[in-house]
């Protein structure tokens, strides 16, 4: 297609928060530049393209990310992520759209401004990007906590999915990982460098099976909460999480174990940083008040909802090492970006097999 080229068409996505402009185009990774100024010459018809600026994102692991704007003081950004190469296999993009503009009717997001054939515009929200130091702030966890609280609390609009994505997701990943067997690289990789395909697929079920006896409720997530999709307003006192493309619904305790399991970090994965039995005991503890808040229910926190609590997230956090081990494999095989992708899998596994008999041996209060 010639990216100069572009047709205007809006559609309706299956949400109450109304039609999302669609932008018929596709931005070429070899050619970014001409790309994203084609599509902001139809959003921003108002801007001049020779005054159009351009700051490339490099944190993150799945898509390209372009923040755009035209004048210094930077008053209007609007970001351009592109998607990675190969991630409509495991990402369902209409869901992550009906997510975008369920949260954002909610104040919980950005706005959303139009999509295109292989990517996304949306609002940049103002802040600092949290790292694996300010996330253990409690000034800040305690913000992150009862944003998180509100997600959980937001009701399911008619057609939205209310049935746990996770299994169904590991599932899907098993088939596409087990179908790209016929890659030499992967197949030595489950010689060489990760658990085999067998062990993974035996110690998921088994999983399957043990937390489905734990009554986690079932409610809205982000299921992808890193320390880069957390934005921390210091003036006004507040966080806003980003990056809704694994939303979902989900179990309440995997969406918080899976944000504690990333307080170790993603470049370079040091688990020593996972967060303590205090820190997270008090993070679950104004999480809970929140929660209760938000449903009309007496905010009270007794140490018993606290330490119940506990045990589900320490449970659920075990799973999502294969969420998140999976997943990098089929990054390591498909995407361009510049990430080692394997090893990030290899030390995800690693430390699901170092604390998996400790944590399944924990007993309910």
């Amino acid at each position: 297609m010639n990216s100069n080229v572009v047709n205007i068409e809006t559609r309706n996505m299956e949400t109450q928060a109304g039609s999302v402009l669609y932008i018929d185009i596709i931005v070429d990774e070899s050619d970014l530049k001409s790309g994203v100024i084609s599509l902001l010459k139809k959003l921003r018809p108002h801007w001049k393209h020779t005054d159009i600026k351009l700051k490339f994102f490099t944190e993150g692991i799945t898509n390209m990310l372009i923040g755009c704007y035209t004048d210094e003081s930077m008053e209007e950004v609007i970001l351009v992520r592109v998607y990675g190469k190969k991630t409509e296999l495991f990402v369902d993009r209409e869901n992550e759209v009906r997510s975008f503009r369920i949260l954002h009717s909610h104040s919980c997001g950005p706005e959303l401004y139009c999509t295109f054939q292989n990517g996304i515009c949306y609002e940049f929200v103002k802040g600092t990007v949290l790292d694996k130091w300010l996330v253990r702030q409690p000034t800040i966890y305690r913000l992150v906590a009862m944003e998180m609280a509100r997600i959980h609390s937001i009701k399911p609009e008619n057609g939205y999915p209310i049935k746990p994505v996770l299994w169904k997701k590991l599932s899907t990943y098993l088939s596409l990982i087990n179908a790209s067997m016929i890659d030499s690289r992967v197949s030595e990789w489950f010689q060489t460098e990760v658990p085999s395909f067998d062990i993974i697929a035996s110690e998921i079920e088994a999983l399957k099976k043990q937390l489905s006896q734990i009554k986690s409720p079932a409610v809205l997530c982000h299921n992808d909460l890193v320390c880069k999709n957390i934005i921390y307003n210091e003036a006004k006192g507040f966080v806003k999480f980003i990056d809704y493309e694994y939303a979902g619904c989900n179990y309440q305790a995997y969406d918080i174990g899976n944000h504690f399991n990333e307080f170790a970090g993603v470049n370079d994965v040091n688990y020593n940083l996972y967060p303590s039995q205090e820190l997270q005991r008090d993070w679950l503890a104004t999480y809970l008040e929140t929660y209760k808040q938000c449903n009309s229910m007496e905010p009270t926190v007794t140490d018993l909802e606290v330490n119940k609590l506990y045990v589900q997230v320490c449970k659920y956090a075990l799973v999502s090492h294969f969420s998140w081990g999976l997943w990098a494999l089929l990054q390591a095989r498909y995407s361009t970006i510049d990430f080692d992708f394997l090893r990030y899998a290899v030390s995800r596994f690693n430390f699901y097999f170092k604390k998996k008999n400790e944590i399944l041996a924990m007993q309910f209060p």
